[in-house]
Formats: C-alpha cells, sequence, structure tokens
C-alpha cells in the first residue's frame, strides 16, 4: 500500500519508507491511500475472538500487503503478550485499562509493534543503524524506549520537557542506558516536538544519520491502537451490548483518539466519538469555531495531554476531507480544569471505588456529563494510577501502591542529557554522534 503526505507536496512512499522516514518530506504526516473495510462476517464473530486474533485482523488490512503473514502474525503476537480488561465502572460506563503492558501505559501498544516492525524492515534490507526520535510529554518516552530497549540496529532519543513529567515517568526512560539516550530539555513539550521535526527536515543531519520518529506522526506507532478499539467493542459484544456505543478519549497529541477514528473507517460499530481535553483545548475550540488556533501549552496534572500544537490534527483532517462539518458530526469535544480533574477522580474512588489516573479522570467526567440514557460509554484509562502517585495521593487522601513493575525502574539511576530548545544546539549534538 501507498501513503500519502498530508501537505500533498511529496511522493507517495511504500510502508517501509513511511516507517523509517517517520515524516514525509514536506513536513506532513503520512497516510495511507486505502483504509480497508472489514467484513460484516469479522463484526458478527468477534465477541469470540482473542485480543491476538482480533488485532493480526486489523493488521493485516494496514500492513498485510507490505509484511508476509508469518512475519506480521509474530509481530503482532510478540506485541500484545498482555491483555486489556473491560472493567464497568458504573450504570452505562466502562473503562477500558491499558495499562497492563511493560510500562503501565497505553502507547506500549504502538511502540512495541513499531519497534518490532521497524526491526522486520532493518533486517529484511540490511540497513545500518537507524535513529529514532522522541519527544514525550510523559509516557511515549518509558514507551518507546521499553519498547526499542536492545533492539539491534536501533538507537533511541528521548527528548522530554525539564520538570514537566512525573517521576516514575522520568525514571522510565532515563535508567535504561544501552541504546537508549535521554534528553532534558528546557522548554515544554511542543519545544521537544518542534526539534524533532526540525531534526527531519535538515539535510546535513539526515545525511549523517539515518532518522525516524517513534511518536504518533509515525504510522507504525499510531495505527497499532486501533486494536484495542476493536477488543473494547468485542467486549461489549460479549455482554450483548451492540448498538449505541460511544468512546471518550483523553486527548493530547491526537494519535490514540485517530487510531479509533480509523477503526470506524473500516466498519467498528462505535455510533460517536469524544475527545476530551484539559486546559490545552484547542480541539476543543477547534470544533466549536471551525478555527484551529495552535498555541503554546500549559502544565496540568494530566501532563501527558500537555500538548499545544497536535500533530495528528492533519490527520482528523485528512480523514474527514478538511469538512469542519463531517468532523463535528462524529467527534464531540470538552475541556476540564485541573480542579475538576481532581473533583472527578476524588468522586469515582468514593463512590465507585474505581481508582483513576488524572488522564481517565478526564474520559470519566466527559462520559458522566455528555452521555445519553440510551448510549453505552468507553473512556480509555491510559495509565496506572501509580504513575502520578503524588497527584492521585494528595487527591484521595490515601497511599497508592506502586506496582512491581514500575519499583523495578525506580531502583536504577538517573542519566540524562541537559538540552536546550534550540535546534542549532541539538543539531550539534547528533553530528557528534
Amino acid at each position: 500500500m501507498k501513503y500519502y503526505s498530508t501537505n500533498k507536496k511529496a511522493d507517495n512512499a511504500t510502508l517501509q519508507e513511511a516507517v523509517v522516514k517517520g515524516l514525509a518530506s514536506d513536513r506532513g504526516l503520512f497516510m495511507p491511500e486505502v483504509i480497508k473495510q472489514l467484513p460484516e462476517s469479522f463484526f458478527d464473530k468477534m465477541k469470540d475472538l482473542s485480543f491476538q486474533e482480533i488485532a493480526y485482523t486489523v493488521a493485516d488490512a494496514f500492513f498485510g500487503e507490505d509484511v508476509d503473514a508469518a512475519s506480521l502474525k509474530e509481530i503482532v503476537y510478540d506485541t500484545l503478550s498482555f491483555d486489556v480488561p473491560l472493567v464497568h465502572v458504573n450504570d452505562n460506563i466502562y473503562s477500558l485499562e491499558l495499562f497492563h503492558g511493560p510500562t503501565l501505559a497505553f502507547k506500549d501498544v504502538g511502540a512495541r509493534f513499531m519497534s518490532r516492525l521497524l526491526g522486520y524492515f532493518i533486517k529484511k534490507e540490511g540497513q545500518k543503524e537507524v535513529n529514532v526520535l522522541v519527544a514525550t510529554s510523559g509516557d511515549t518516552g518509558s514507551a518507546v524506549a521499553n519498547g526499542f530497549l536492545g533492539v539491534n540496529g536501533i538507537h533511541v532519543y528521548v527528548l522530554y520537557p525539564k520538570g514537566k513529567v512525573s517521576p516514575i515517568q522520568e525514571c522510565q526512560f532515563t535508567t535504561l542506558g544501552k541504546n537508549i539516550t535521554a534528553l532534558e530539555v528546557d522548554g515544554v513539550f511542543d519545544d521537544c516536538q518542534a526539534l524533532v521535526k526540525s531534526a527531519f527536515m535538515d539535510k546535513e543531519l539526515n545525511e549523517h544519520m539515518k532518522l525516524t520518529s517513534a511518536n504518533s506522526i509515525n504510522v507504525a506507532r499510531f495505527l497499532p491502537q486501533a486494536f484495542y478499539y476493536f477488543y473494547a467493542v468485542a467486549q461489549l459484544h460479549k455482554l450483548g451490548i451492540k448498538k449505541d456505543i460511544v468512546i471518550c478519549v483523553p486527548s493530547g497529541n491526537f494519535g490514540n483518539i485517530t487510531a479509533g477514528l480509523f477503526g470506524k473507517r473500516m466498519g467498528m460499530p462505535v455510533k460517536r466519538f469524544i475527545a476530551a481535553n484539559n486546559k490545552n483545548d484547542i480541539f476543543y475550540q477547534y470544533l466549536k469555531t471551525g478555527v484551529y488556533s495552535p498555541r503554546p501549552s500549559v502544565q496540568t496534572i494530566a501532563n501527558a495531554m500537555d500538548v499545544g500544537d497536535p500533530s495528528n490534527f492533519a490527520r482528523v483532517l485528512a480523514l474527514y476531507g478538511n469538512s469542519h462539518e463531517a468532523i463535528t458530526s462524529e467527534i464531540a469535544g470538552c475541556t476540564y480544569t485541573d480542579d475538576q480533574i481532581r473533583e472527578s477522580l476524588k468522586k469515582c474512588y468514593q463512590q465507585h471505588h474505581y481508582l483513576l489516573d488524572p488522564h481517565g479522570a478526564v474520559g470519566y467526567r466527559a462520559l458522566s456529563e455528555y452521555l445519553q440514557p440510551n448510549e453505552t460509554g468507553v473512556f480509555l484509562e491510559t495509565a496506572h494510577p501509580a504513575k502520578f502517585k503524588e497527584t492521585v495521593e494528595s487527591i484521595i487522601g490515601e497511599n497508592v501502591e506502586i506496582p512491581a513493575k514500575l519499583q523495578a525502574f525506580m531502583k536504577g539511576e538517573k542519566k540524562s542529557i541537559a538540552m536546550t530548545k534550540d535546534f542549532d544546539s541539538f543539531k550539534s549534538f547528533l553530528l557528534k554522534q
């Protein structure tokens, strides 16, 4: 399958080119030329299939033309070595717990899949080392770092904003060593993302080293996130719920919800989506006005959503033919302050004995307020609450136990390199590698 650029000024690319390049030469994001419809028979039997079986069917529709069946199946099954349970929280609201992977965050799925797909292409083509640049506002860095840890032929550089990720998140990518280098940028997430994008466009840098991205701008990172949307619907079907399904996604860079929108385009029976924002409500304002006005991000307690210029907005526009009317017909939006996030987290814990993380709290509150009586809502619980231990404990007034997986990361020694948000400094550093 060929992939086109959202800016439509670059040549179409193969899957391998799209994965290895990450960003098109015109700074656009790659989009598949065709989004395949899955047969009705698949949806009829989906409730009886395993997570891996569902994911392989979806992966085959995305990547089957470019990756042999045996290798693709191995990549999918190796990626999804953990479950994603659907938990009933209250009334007609369910939580899809995406934090059962190695770093206890939803990004484990996309990061693990991409590391294995990129490794497949490196081995197939006999390429030399590929350097992965990834900007993170929280969980992306840990998921990518751990997904690529020890993978031959790949070196990862994680750029993160100084003082703006939680201590546990930080230790998940600064203590690994080996082929992982952490760069502590004196700025915000958008500055980190700008450095990554500028690096891709720099001719001298690209002649010096082969670069790609593991942010959700990369098709191999965001497309696999469609897997768990299908699985969530399958679990609802197993409960006898087949109509009026609404999925609420805590949204930052918009790769996650875009994957869900792809699933809907493939025939997944979801009525509509809700994009839930914190105070960085650029998309919410677009839904209200039809005008996209990016601005510098502000820091919140839901830090992984602190994005002022969501990259994947370009993909949403492309998916809906740049039609504001088409977008608002399938996607609603909402925005919440830190105080509202705290209130929802505390109330859910006290009333339903279900502990949210700050990002999941945004999704839960949106469903609590905007779900219609005939609808069933699923919000994505994107990370384990212990990853935001200090914040969550201050809200509920109780101790939050740290899972063994996280405790293991906290024993390591932090190793990071200080970096300004000036591109020339970043470029100079990479040219020395």
